[in-house]
């Protein structure tokens, strides 16, 4: 039974007894905690911690998921996998022990024509908690296994929680007898090897507190509300039931190493070392597709560098195996054929997999070569000198230098006989990372001595900020520097910092950009003031350009700021309180603040939320807000201590560091937060709020952006100019645009499928005539051409077909067209099943083809597809494939 069929069976089951099919989430979990999803119940996870409403009393999915914790075992053993499927069925509050039991042993042992996986009944143990009498009842007498069948174990392998207090409860384990030749008998509890155990039914009835590890905890009493969470591991009831010895040689697996062999020459059980290497291809390669298809791009932080790491492990043992050439393209081609069946997104989204597949394959093998040479003259010089480490400056320099993981360093040293020194390793890192923050302080620096902005503060105190109410005024200078070194003067176009004894000027911070403006001299000189920096605590730094005249330090000054963009950026900052705030009264506390940036006209908004916003709780915070707006709150800040400002429940802002003494910003009744930054006096002098929409940015984060005041003005009224055409256009009232528009869309695509229709129906036509044209290659009917171009894959699909069918007798025949689709060369190859039996399957057509197209291609013996780069090739593709044919016939 394939591995598609084993899920399709599975969701099936479980929907004909009365629970939703749930999609498999994401493997980017939504959880802050996970940078992937580990397991099958992570997606139900707010459901059982009371979080979040169940979608249904019963539930079932299949859930992809990807573990790496022992990435470096992958390979050297069958057992361990990075990317696996999980079959779970789920009970919030509905069924407990007793149904979950008779589901499980339903499916498992009820006949394939029945709908169920055709166990042996006799083959199957059970593993119990060693307190759960209830569950050994079950089995024993409602279900009857044997007493001697059924085990009980202790709260390691047998009771389950998440580690923290919450839910947690017993479990019972069903496992499969392999047979004697995998080791003594005994059950599970003496052999997991021989007695694997296939599902896992979790039993949530309990309570837990806090303690660390599986055991120490104390429970606290039963839940208000039983639910039940089982785990079947989707490969292990495949090894099963295709007679394998291991999840490496089920279908899903089984093709890759295929494909990689044929790329590599490489036989599977000839060597133990070439063995290790297909499995590592195989397991990573298919990891590599599902996360790249769920949005993963590869790089060097959290599941970036997971993604990187497994590919480049792949890649290269691809190469230790003997191959030249790239690879990735082929083997991904592979897996997306094989687990597009059960996940279509991958055939829809093939293009940009193979894009970020191969773009990385490209990046690394550029540096592997370089590198290999470089680590085995590392590996030489210390073997030389009698040493048993790699220093941590070579590790340090092929991981910056040449993209080297660190972990892959590390592998290739070990067979080398040599470990690494990490610690060096990380310390260099470290001070990387220490610099890249410096650099990225550059902004703030002007890559500018630190120490010169700290004489300054030194020599003339703090800059006092006037900006809070007034919007020009005198002051000194006293601190300049010209690009980036301290300087006494400057003159007419000369970039400069300049540093005031007192400024009206906002300096950037808590997510409000600086003012901008101009400081005068008395002498008449003008610096235009593009930003507002402060490189060190207390000190303001206005950068831009002297325009006319001399500026130099001591002189007096007059500086005010662009008052205009002040009032945009200040009703930005407010209309930020009251859209956390909104956000807060609607989604929870959890909707906390995780970002910001106050712009003239505009703000965007960052915060927690484990799922997107949907568009009507969005539409009901952009009203609060301007309703809000409509009160006329008046705006008032006030400094107080931290622990006042906290007793009176002010909100902190993301990424602030906070003294004694803080500045807390209240809008009326409705919003009180810590800020430091300028606001308007009164709510109405924001006009109006639109949120323009929100977007994820992050596991677990949401951004909203929206315009304010004149700004949200003018996006209105270029709406209402958009509606009045649209208006014109259809003739209709605004409130029927959408069913009026809908409907044009609609008979536009009955007309397209209209169109689709005539043009399949006339490239059938042309089955019979193909077919009377047939060529006989040494006893073989051959039938080869191109069809007109813009034919698409299924038309193209379904005419091969019709002319393999239209092939009188037991003659064998060998169907090959092509066409180009969208400026692509696209070719489907079949033959029947005499052909076949001479040899000829349209797998190794299709790859010829394919391969003279500049592509690649797959399927079955039966019938296969494929494509490639240079439509001018079909040509030499059609001549090849007839070469085959007569090979091989």
């Amino acid at each position: 039974m394939e591995s598609a069929e084993i899920r399709r069976r599975w969701l099936s089951f479980f929907e004909e007894r009365g629970h939703t099919v749930v999609p498999s989430a994401s493997l980017i979990a939504d959880d802050p905690t996970l940078l992937l999803v580990p397991a099958g119940m992570v997606p139900f996870k707010p459901y059982f911690l009371g979080e979040a409403k169940p979608p249904a009393p019963r539930a079932t999915s299949v859930q992809k998921c990807v573990r790496t914790p022992d990435i470096e075992e992958v390979g050297k053993t069958t057992r361990h996998g990075t990317f696996f499927q999980m079959c779970g069925n789920f009970s919030f509050g509905d069924y407990f022990k007793e149904g979950a039991i008779k589901f499980a042993w339903e499916l498992l042992t009820s006949s394939v024509a029945d709908g169920g996986y055709g166990l042996d009944p006799e083959r199957l143990w059970i593993t119990v908690y060693k307190e759960d009498d209830e569950a050994e009842q079950i089995w024993r007498d409602v279900i009857g296994v044997p007493a001697e069948r059924i085990q009980r174990l202790g709260m390691g392998p047998n009771f389950w929680s998440m580690g923290v207090p919450g839910p947690c409860g017993p479990c019972s384990e069903i496992n499969y007898d392999r047979g004697p030749e995998f080791g003594i008998e005994g059950g599970p509890a003496v052999n997991d090897e021989r007695y694997v155990e296939i599902w896992n039914l979790v039993f949530m009835q309990y309570e837990r507190g806090a303690g660390e590890g599986k055991e120490d905890f104390p429970i606290l009493g039963d839940l208000p509300s039983k639910n039940i969470d089982t785990g079947l591991g989707l490969e292990r009831l495949a090894m099963i039931l295709q007679g394998v010895q291991n999840m490496y040689e089920t279908d899903t697996l089984r093709v890759v190493m295929d494909k990689a062999t044929e790329l590599t020459g490489v036989r599977y059980g000839a060597e133990h070392g070439s063995d290790v290497s297909l499995r590592v291809v195989a397991d990573h390669i298919r990891t590599s597709v599902m996360l790249i298809g769920d949005g993963v791009t590869p790089g060097n932080e959290g599941r970036g560098y997971v993604l990187r790491r497994i590919m480049r492990r792949a890649i290269r043992n691809m190469r230790l195996m003997g191959a030249t050439e790239p690879v990735v393209a082929e083997l991904a081609d592979v897996v997306i054929n094989t687990m597009g069946e059960q996940y279509p997104e991958l055939i829809t989204d093939r293009k940009r997999i193979e894009a970020v597949a191969l773009a990385e394959e490209a990046a690394f093998l550029k540096t592997l070569r370089a590198g290999t040479n470089i680590l085995d003259t590392a590996i030489t010089e210390a073997k030389a000198g009698g040493g048993t480490v790699l220093a941590g400056d070579k590790a340090f320099l092929l991981h910056d230098t040449w993209g080297f993981p660190i972990d892959l360093t590390l592998e290739m040293a070990a067979e080398q006989g040599l470990s690494v020194d990490e610690d060096g390793f990380r310390r260099l890192m470290k001070q990387q990372r220490d610099q890249a923050k410096a650099d990225a302080k550059a902004k703030k620096t002007g890559h500018a001595d630190l120490s010169a902005y700290r004489s300054v503060a030194d020599t003339s105190g703090a800059t006092e900020f006037t900006g809070y109410t007034s919007t020009e005024g005198e002051s000194t200078i006293v601190g300049l520097l010209v690009d980036g070194v301290p300087s006494p003067a400057a003159t007419e176009g000369d970039e400069v910092e300049v540093v005031l004894d007192r400024t009206p000027f906002y300096a950037e911070g808590g997510g409000q950009l600086a003012d901008q403006g101009r400081i005068k001299l008395d002498t008449g000189a003008v610096i235009e003031v593009r930003d507002v920096q402060q490189p060190v605590p207390g000190v303001s730094v206005h950068k831009g350009s002297v325009q006319v005249g001399e500026v130099t330090v001591g002189a007096s000054a007059y500086a005010a700021i662009d008052t205009r963009r002040r009032r945009a950026i200040a009703r930005a900052h407010s209309a930020t309180h009251l859209t956390h705030q909104a956000l807060r009264d609607a989604l929870g506390p959890t909707a906390a603040q995780a970002g910001s940036e106050n712009s003239p006209g505009r703000f965007r908004f960052d915060f927690g939320s484990p799922a997107a916003v949907p568009g009507t709780v969005l539409t009901d915070v952009e009203q609060k807000i301007n309703e809000v707006l409509a009160r006329e709150l008046d705006v008032q800040a006030e400094v107080m201590s931290i622990d006042e400002a906290k007793k009176q429940g002010a909100i902190a802002e993301f990424g602030e560091k906070y003294g004694e003494r803080v500045r807390v910003v209240t809008i009326g009744d409705f919003s009180k937060e810590l800020c430091g930054g300028t606001h308007v006096h009164n709510t109405a002098q924001l006009g109006l709020v639109k949120l323009l929409g929100e977007s994820s940015i992050g596991s677990g984060v949401r951004r909203i952006e929206a315009l304010v005041g004149v700004d949200a003005y003018n996006f209105l009224a270029r709406e209402h100019t958009v509606v009045a055409q649209l208006q014109e256009l259809v003739k209709g009232r605004p409130e029927e645009l959408p069913e009026k528009i809908s409907g044009m869309l609609a008979k536009l695509k009955d007309a397209e499928k209209e169109i689709e229709k005539f043009r399949a129906e006339k490239v059938l036509q042309a089955a019979a005539g193909l077919a009377s044209g047939a060529k006989d290659v040494r006893g073989v009917a051959v039938v080869t051409g191109q069809v007109p171009d813009g034919t698409g894959a299924d038309d193209l699909r379904k005419l091969v077909l019709d002319v393999r069918g239209r092939i009188q007798g037991d003659r064998p025949a060998v169907v090959a067209l092509f066409t180009v689709a969208g400026g692509r060369p696209l070719t489907v190859i079949a033959t029947n099943e005499a052909a076949r039996e001479r040899g000829l399957k349209a797998g190794d057509l299709v790859r010829t083809a394919a391969k003279t197209l500049g592509g690649g291609g797959g399927g079955k013996p039966d019938v296969a597809q494929g494509g490639g780069q240079n439509p001018d090739a079909i040509g030499d593709a059609v001549a090849a494939v007839e070469r085959l044919v007569t090979e091989t016939a």
